[in-house]
């Protein structure tokens, strides 16, 4: 897939633009038609993004250009900005508006904005097959009829109808519609919108909609128009003398610029109305999805079923993920031990054996053993509940939490993407509008553990909270208790975190947003696989691998070079020792973390490294083995409970470090997201060792 600006794209080819409201396989579309494979996601404001892809059809030549979803041409975010931009100004030949057939009466109002802002357009209602579910029975030719323009059905996922919706996008390439809707309103306001008409020059866009805009005062719209490239400034002395003469004349009739914006919206919404109740005819329904819906949207047993699915979820990937970590952790060590024999055949230096084998192949094993199998567990299953429809209520539950601390409900969903990865967590944070309420979601998205620290958590619960409490047919789905219930800390530490942002550096009125509850649809199972593994298992692999080469290489040489019989590294833990302990915690563990930096993953096999002052990376044989050896070392139950929450809370690694800084273009947000979660690491370790203490409990 490419990723374009929209003056990149060939104007001497045929451009169909791909316009829709959020959620109605938009994407899914797209992907079908070019045969990309473009993530979809089944909650609103997935794409975000502007995608290029090529079809051919009857010999000729067509880009599709796939928009973000917006749900009007009034932009309110970026997003919606960019898909208004594009239709307005850039002149695609067609314009497909997606619509979906189970809810196409609020689809028409964006469909009627775009016909009448540019006529050539396709309308192509999508999931014709959860219509005919549903019983829903839509008269599309009455429905062309009254819009004036092409009317299409498809259905994405089964790919059928492409071949009807692609003569219709090749007739209205060559054809414009005669008759397209318009609306019109109170004499006051059309004879303002005639007056204005006639001092706008040609812009090749429809001058009833500048009329619209300059009356309505929409400064989105008119700094986009006047920032097009070749334009003439808009407001010349007779547009302005005629448009302030005009809204006098407004005024005096009692409607003034917002009340216009209201009376356009309206009037607009009333049309769609109308519309689908002629086209529209809906046979008694199952309410199945609804009786669905009254219970996982309930508030006394939604929640609950919540976090019983969040339990069941950590549960089967601990538990999945133990077999296949051990053959693949066998598998790359039986590799490593070849390379070591191949450096021995070669006659290599020792040294570079160590460093190149023991140092940075050695880490990268370790971390892609840790690391994949949960991951190719975890994100098929979260990938599975977003297909089949489940995350919006997930997002339904926590909006008024996040509300209350000063942020946006759609940040429950990347708090949703971080428990496979934060990295991933942070980049679905450009679904929220607002920047002020995207910077707070970037930076509190590390207070939820990825999988690279699930190992860590669940090796220290195991041993310390579980295993002697449990009998071991129960340590699993205990231990899964446990970090759930870690996860609810880490969870109200984002709402606090969330809530002092907002009211200090970050200050500002929580958004509202429409929180679209999409019908239930079977997964695809075959397709929820394939796009988990390649879209985020190995993505997500891929960067954590480039991190870690290096960090493996930096790791060797501070524990294989001494200074004064004692190594670097051990040098840096008892230099950290004292101050690591104020926190109930000790120089090892801390250094362990820093250096862990790179990686989550590599934190405990850090930690062994110090204690038994080895020079590489080593495995435990198990758990017992390894809670003997810590206790030697001075652990304490306290010392499990402060490394526990300060893996919860401690700075994000450097792979979702590096995407903050991305995202947000902004050196200082970036470093403010690595501040933010370690002092409220250290505060909470604190806070947790002082009362321990003072009540001389350990």
């Amino acid at each position: 897939m490419s990723f374009i600006k929209p003056s990149s794209i060939q104007k001497d080819k045929n451009i169909v633009a791909l316009i829709g409201n959020p959620n109605v396989g938009k994407s899914t579309l797209f992907n079908a038609i070019t045969g990309m494979k473009q993530h979809t996601g089944n909650w609103a404001g997935k794409t975000v993004e502007i995608a290029k892809g090529k079809y051919k059809f009857n010999n000729k030549d067509y880009i599709l250009i796939d928009l973000p979803g917006t749900y009007s041409l009034s932009a309110t975010s970026a997003e919606e900005e960019v898909a208004r931009d594009f239709v307005c100004f850039n002149n695609p030949n067609v314009t497909v508006v997606v619509c979906d057939a189970t809810c196409l009466e609020r689809n028409l109002n964006l469909v009627i904005q775009i016909i009448i802002a540019n006529p050539k357009v396709v309308v192509c209602i999508n999931l014709m097959d959860e219509a005919k579910k549903k019983n829903i029975h839509i008269d599309i030719e009455k429905l062309s009829n009254r819009l004036g323009v092409p009317v299409a059905t498809t259905s994405a996922r089964n790919k059928k109808g492409f071949d009807d919706l692609m003569k219709k996008i090749e007739y209205v390439c060559e054809n414009t519609p005669k008759l397209p809707i318009t609306i019109k309103y109170s004499e006051y306001i059309e004879d303002a919108i005639d007056k204005i008409t006639k001092h706008i020059k040609n812009y090749g866009i429809n001058k009833r909609i500048i009329a619209i805009k300059l009356l309505s005062n929409d400064n989105s719209f008119l700094n986009a128009l006047n920032s097009q490239d070749n334009f003439d400034s808009l407001y010349s002395t007779e547009l302005k003398k005629e448009l302030s003469n005009c809204r006098l004349k407004l005024l005096s009739e009692k409607i003034s610029t917002d009340s216009l914006q209201n009376i356009i919206i309206s009037k607009t919404v009333k049309t769609s109305e109308e519309i689908a109740k002629e086209c529209i005819k809906m046979k008694k329904q199952s309410d199945k999805d609804l009786r669905l819906d009254d219970i996982l949207t309930n508030k006394w047993i939604g929640i609950p079923i919540m976090l019983f699915l969040l339990c069941g979820i950590f549960w089967i990937t601990i538990e999945g993920a133990n077999g296949p970590s051990d053959i693949l952790s066998s598998f790359l060590f039986w590799i490593q031990d070849m390379l070591s024999r191949f450096f021995l055949f070669i006659k290599a230096p020792y040294w570079m054996n160590d460093i190149l084998v023991k140092g940075m192949f050695r880490t990268l094993a370790w971390v892609v053993s840790v690391m994949l199998p949960p991951m190719a567990i975890f994100f098929p299953i979260f990938t599975l509940l977003e297909d089949f429809g489940y995350l919006p209520r997930v997002a339904f539950h926590l909006d008024h939490a996040f509300k209350k601390a000063g942020a946006c409900g759609k940040q429950a969903l990347t708090t949703c993407m971080g428990f496979g990865c934060n990295a991933a967590g942070v980049v679905g944070c450009r679904i929220i509008n607002s920047p002020r309420e995207r910077l707070i979601a970037m930076i509190t998205n590390n207070f939820v553990p990825c999988n690279g620290r699930f190992p860590t958590l669940i090796a220290i619960i195991n041993m310390f909270f579980i295993g002697s409490m449990a009998p071991s047919t129960l340590n699993g789905i205990s231990c899964a208790v446990f970090l759930m219930l870690v996860i609810v800390l880490g969870v109200v530490m984002t709402f606090l975190v969330s809530r002092i942002l907002s009211c200090t550096v970050l200050k500002g009125i929580p958004s509202s947003f429409t929180l679209e509850l999409p019908p239930y649809r079977k997964p695809q199972i075959g397709k929820v696989i394939v796009r988990s593994i390649f879209d985020r298992t190995l993505f997500v692999l891929a960067r954590a691998v480039i991190v870690a080469a290096p960090a493996g290489i930096i790791l060797w040489l501070s524990a294989n070079v001494n200074v004064g019989d004692v190594s670097i590294l051990n040098h840096m833990s008892d230099f950290l020792d004292p101050f690591a302990k104020l926190f109930g915690l000790d120089g090892v563990i801390l250094i362990a973390f820093i250096l862990g930096f790179p990686a989550n993953e590599i934190v405990v096999p850090i930690m062994l490294m110090a204690y038994l002052a080895h020079g590489s990376l080593i495995e435990y044989e198990s758990l017992t083995e390894l809670k003997m050896l810590l206790v030697q070392n001075g652990w304490t139950w306290l010392t499990a409970v402060c490394t526990v929450l300060f893996c919860l809370m401690h700075w994000p690694c450097s792979t979702t470090f590096l995407t903050i800084k991305k995202e947000s273009g902004s050196l200082k947000w970036t470093i403010l997201s690595f501040i933010v979660p370690t002092i409220a690491g250290f505060t909470v370790c604190f806070i947790t060792t002082t009362i321990v203490r003072i009540l001389h409990l350990a």
